[in-house]
C-alpha cells in the first residue's frame, strides 16, 4: 500500500489518490454508494476515485448510465464487448477486468469474455459486431485516420447512424476512462476476478 501524504496512513492498494472516507462525503454521494452496496455488494473504485468530487462523480456516473445502461440500437452485451476490446488496445487492468466480467455474466459465456481480452478476432462474432470492433480498433488506435469509409463500412453492416454516434461515444468514453486508470494506476475491485466464471 502507498501512503497518503497528508495523513501517512496506509491507502487502499487499488487508488494511489486520496480519497474521503465514506463518513465525510455529501449525503448524496453516501447514498449512490449505499445503492452499490445493495445491489452489488461493493462500490466500484472507478467510482472511489472520483468521490473526491461530487460534480465530477456525478457527471463521470450520468455520462456512463447514458452510454451503457440507456436504450441504444446496441444491445448491453455489444456495448460491454466494445469496452472491452478499447480496454485490451490500451492494456487497461481495471477496465479489462471489470468489463470482461460484465461480458462473461449478460453472455453467459467464459470464454466470449476471455476472447475479448486476449483476441476479439478469433471470437465466433456476426459481421455487424466484427465491424463495430474494427471501428473500435481503429478509433483507438489512429483516431486521425478515420474517413467517410469507415462510417460506410459500419453502414454496410448494418448499423444506423444513430448507432454509430453510440459506437463512437462509447469507444471515447473508454479511452478516457483507461487513462485516467493509467492516470493514478487504478487496481480493479477484487470481486471482478473470480465473477461469472
Amino acid at each position: 500500500m502507498s501512503q497518503s501524504p497528508k495523513s501517512g496512513k496506509p491507502r487502499p492498494h487499488a487508488l494511489n489518490i486520496p480519497v474521503p472516507e465514506r463518513k465525510d462525503l455529501d449525503p448524496d454521494t453516501q447514498a449512490y454508494f449505499a445503492k452499490c452496496d445493495e445491489k452489488i455488494g461493493f462500490v466500484p473504485n472507478v467510482l472511489l476515485s472520483y468521490s473526491f468530487d461530487a460534480k465530477k462523480l456525478r457527471g463521470f456516473s450520468e455520462m456512463y448510465n447514458e452510454l451503457m445502461l440507456a436504450p441504444s440500437g446496441l444491445s448491453k452485451l455489444e456495448r460491454e464487448m466494445i469496452a472491452v476490446v478499447v480496454s485490451s488496445i490500451n492494456h487497461c487492468f481495471y477496465c479489462l477486468t471489470a468489463h470482461g466480467a460484465a461480458v462473461r455474466q449478460i453472455s453467459g459465456d467464459p470464454k466470449l469474455g476471455e476472447l475479448m481480452v486476449m483476441n476479439w478476432r478469433a471470437a465466433e462474432l456476426t459481421p455487424k459486431m466484427r465491424a463495430a470492433l474494427d471501428f473500435a480498433t481503429r478509433l483507438t488506435e489512429s483516431p486521425d485516420k478515420i474517413v467517410e469509409a469507415d462510417r460506410q463500412a459500419l453502414r454496410d453492416a448494418g448499423w444506423s447512424d444513430r448507432d454509430i454516434w453510440d459506437i463512437a461515444a462509447t469507444i471515447s468514453f473508454f479511452n478516457m476512462s483507461n487513462r485516467m486508470a493509467a492516470a493514478i494506476e487504478m487496481r480493479p475491485n477484487d470481486e471482478y476476478h473470480g465473477s461469472f466464471r
